[in-house]
């Protein structure tokens, strides 16, 4: 394997792990630096030796540590784990999927996790502090008299309700849409230092066991008989479940619009043009159920 043992381009890297911690303190620039600060890490675990990571690492934090700020390093830690368990992954040559599996599931225990310190050790609650501020901002608007009149303070409390309960959704959401992106962009830039690294399946070929169908019904059905304000935790779970089944099921949705595609010699932009209100639009997702109950594909094989 070649490593990128010396050189420039680790140092590149560091630079690059130093200027995403120093644009956390730059407004609307931030939450982009969110988004890729995953990747230096996973591509110098990936490259460097343990001891070497850590000498590109450390002196990386101290100093951004020094220019924003102590808290930064919170931050980093967030990403630091994730990015070592990704490159790992990537040292033993792991398929993609269990990578984003994986990795994304540490991600999202990171951020339950956090939600638990903050209450925990710093008597901070910040499902309540997001509760106070949507309250704060309804009872604005409803004193310049902006909403219907309909609208009361109980349907403020029910709207932050919902919002509470689909937190599960949010951060799994989060923390796969986190994972995904740092793997497109980090297997690329590894594969090119002489580690090969498992690419994900191409979409054309993606297909979800046909159980998962009967599952999703069963789900449904429940759901439609669950009150959405509810604090238990079946509705709640049921509330999270559904939709992310349905997302679930509008990737493979996409899928099936690539073997299309794929089939019919289309140009590749037209499955990414239509993968945009496939994701948009929930309903769509019907075609990905259809498309993992039923054997549809065939029918457009033999119509060439």
């Amino acid at each position: 394997m070649n490593r990128l043992k010396t050189g420039l381009k680790p140092l590149l890297w560091s630079g690059a792990a130093f200027l995403l911690l120093l644009l956390l303190a730059v407004p609307v620039l931030n939450l982009p630096a969110l988004l890729f600060m995953m990747v230096p890490y996973v591509v110098l675990y990936s490259t460097l030796s343990k001891g070497a990571f850590a000498l590109h690492t450390i002196p990386v934090w101290v100093a951004a540590a020094l220019i924003v700020g102590p808290a930064v390093l919170i931050i980093g830690l967030f990403f630091l784990l994730p990015g070592i368990a990704m490159g790992h992954l990537y040292r033993k040559k792991e398929p993609a999927a269990k990578v984003i599996r994986i990795v994304g599931v540490i991600v999202l225990a990171q951020l339950m996790l956090e939600l638990l310190v903050f209450e925990l050790f710093l008597d901070l609650s910040l499902l309540d502090e997001m509760s106070s501020m949507i309250r704060d901002v309804f009872d604005t608007v409803m004193a310049q008299n902006t909403l219907a009149t309909e609208w009361t303070s109980s349907h403020t409390d029910t709207l932050i309700q919902v919002i509470i309960n689909m937190i599960p959704l949010t951060f799994i959401i989060l923390a796969y849409v986190l994972t995904v992106v740092s793997h497109y962009l980090a297997r690329r830039i590894v594969n090119r230092s002489g580690l090969e690294v498992p690419a994900f399946p191409k979409a054309r070929d993606w297909k979800l066991p046909r159980s998962l169908v009967i599952f999703y019904l069963i789900a449904y059905v429940m759901d439609l008989f669950m009150l959405s304000t509810s604090k238990a935790f079946l509705p709640v779970a049921l509330m999270n479940l559904v939709p992310l089944l349905s997302y679930v099921f509008a990737i493979q949705a996409i899928g099936f619009f690539f073997y299309i595609a794929h089939h019919r010699d289309w140009n590749r932009a037209v499955p990414v043009l239509i993968a945009i209100p496939v994701l948009l639009i929930p309903p769509l997702s019907l075609i990905g159920v259809l498309d993992t109950a039923f054997p549809i594909r065939k029918a457009f094989v033999k119509s060439q």
